[in-house]
Order: structure tokens, then sequence, then C-alpha cells
């Protein structure tokens, strides 16, 4: 098939039309900047957006054992591959995502290691033992790549030219990173996983236990808030290089990166003014403050529109 076949192009349209329903379903933060976005880039986005949620999908599926998971994850992949490999498929969100990486000469290689940051979680624990990381260096590189990948992948959607902003897209990227690991702190510890760094946890007298065995609601001791804000922090410093990359991308993709910067920006003062209680009720950004921010980032993309 090619993209002048009118039966390919009617699919690739309805590929397309699938992934843009799964980020407007599932995407949350993401969702909101994908709209300030011009709509060849947005449709992009929300392919690799879908295809990233269809490998978290499989990766975490607690109803069926790790085994079974990696299982299906490895066999997703070889399909992934086949796809990549021969052009055809007749899955939407591979047709998306094919057309997506041609377009916008995204290397393949690249979402490899997305699909590998989603498998760590498979590879990690044993038996009962929780999922943990031994140092800040190790959980770095988790998150390099299940999110600063995601966010080299998008700055070739955004476009650049610059080679400063592969390294700020990733700083970036482990900046939102952790800030989801604050926010989820304890539902992750519900799951038998714990995303703070053990040196961190010793530096601070803070027991594993203390925080995998917690009674429900239990606001953070100062030793746990004094944790938590030492990982803010970090995070905090890596923010600034989402700000250093806004110049770099695109003037028409500055709006829709800016819109993701504030509301991540915005979920970790939401942290911050809670004390860090991260226990008795989970952060969130309100749905009001985020369509202020995305209607903001729609007024900028119309300006660079009418003002290149």
């Amino acid at each position: 098939m090619t993209q002048t076949d009118p039966s390919d192009a009617r699919f690739l349209s309805q590929a397309y039309a699938t992934c843009r329903a799964i980020a407007r379903r599932e995407a949350r933060n993401f969702y909101y900047a994908f709209i300030a976005l011009p709509t060849p880039r947005r449709n992009a986005i929300c392919a690799i957006y879908a295809f990233m949620r269809q490998a978290d999908d499989l990766s975490d599926d607690e109803t069926i054992s790790r085994e079974e998971r990696r299982a299906r994850l490895n066999l997703w992949l070889s399909s992934w591959h086949a796809a990549s490999e021969t052009g055809r498929t007749t899955d939407p969100v591979f047709r998306a995502v094919l057309d997506a990486t041609q377009r916008f000469s995204i290397p393949l290689a690249l979402l490899d290691e997305l699909v590998a940051g989603t498998a760590m979680d498979l590879e990690r624990g044993a038996g009962d033992a929780p999922d943990t990381y031994a140092t800040f260096e190790d959980l770095y590189r988790y998150c390099y790549l299940v999110a600063s990948v995601v966010g080299l992948v998008c700055i070739r959607i955004f476009g650049y030219s610059d080679p400063r902003a592969e390294k700020l897209a990733e700083e970036t990227g482990v900046a939102f990173q952790l800030t989801n690991i604050l926010r989820d702190v304890a539902e992750d510890a519900a799951r038998n996983r714990v995303y703070l760094p053990l040196d961190r946890l010793a530096a601070h007298s803070v027991a594993l236990d203390a925080l995998l065995h917690r009674k429900a609601g239990t606001p953070p001791s100062a030793s746990e808030r004094a944790l938590l804000k030492e990982i803010a922090g970090r995070a905090e410093q890596y923010y600034r290089s989402g700000r250093e990359l806004l110049p770099l991308i695109d003037r028409e993709s500055r709006p829709a990166l800016r819109v993701l910067v504030h509301i991540y920006h915005a979920l970790l003062e939401r942290i911050h003014d809670a004390g860090y209680d991260v226990f008795s009720r989970r952060a969130s950004v309100p749905v009001s403050r985020k369509l202020a921010i995305a209607s903001a980032g729609i007024a900028g993309m119309a300006w660079a529109r009418l003002f290149p």
C-alpha cells in the first residue's frame, strides 16, 4: 500500500482518528497541550501517545502475572517491528505511528527505548519483593526511558534545529516524571512500588516499610516531608530546562510545550502547597486551570500563525 492509494488514505485518516480518541480519553494533562498544536503535529503526537498507551496497558495489567504481561508485550513489540519493517499493518495505531515517524523523521530506535522503559517495571522485584531504585542515578535512567524518550520524540514533531534541544528535552521529561512519582507515592506503594531512591530514604531516616505499609490517609512525618521536598527540588531544577527549551523549537509548536510545562509545574506547585502530603489526597490540577492554560496555548498558536 502507498499513501496515494485511496483505501490507504481512508485507513490512515481513521487510524489518526483512533489515536486522537485514545489521547482524548486517556492523556489527561497531555491532551491539553495537544490541542494547542497545528493538526499534522497534533495527529503525530496523538499517534505516539496511543502507541505509548498500548505498551503501558500491556505492562500494567495486574490481572495477569508478570510473565504473561512480559510475553504479551513481547508479542505486541514483534508485531510492531514487523509493521515497521514491511510498512504494512492492519493495526490503526501502528499505521498512524508509521506515518508519523516517516513524516517527522523520528528514529524507530526511540520507540524501542520507550517500550524498554515500560518493561522496566516487569523486570524489577522478585516474588513479593518491592520494586525499588537504589540511587537517584538509577531512578534517572528509569525517568529517561519512560519520559525523556517521549520528549525526544516530541521535539522532532515540534521541530528544532539547535542540538542543545535534545538534552533540554531529556531533562524536561525527567521533571515531568519526578512530578508524577511524587503525586503517585501512595498509589505506587499500594502496588508494592517505591520509586523514591533508597539512598535518599536512608539519608532522611525514612523506613521503606513506612511507605509500603502505612495506614491509608496518614499524613507524612517531618522526615518524609523533607524527603519529598528534596525530590521536588530536583524536579524544579529540571523544569528550568523546559523553559530553556521553549525558544529552541519551532515557533508554532511553542504554545503546546508551554502548556505542558505549565500544567506539570502547576501539579508540582499543588504538591508543595499541600505540604508534600501526597498520602491524604492525590494532588491534581483543576480542570478550570488546565483549560485556562490550554486557552492561552491556543491563543499563542493563533498568534504564531498570524505573525510568523
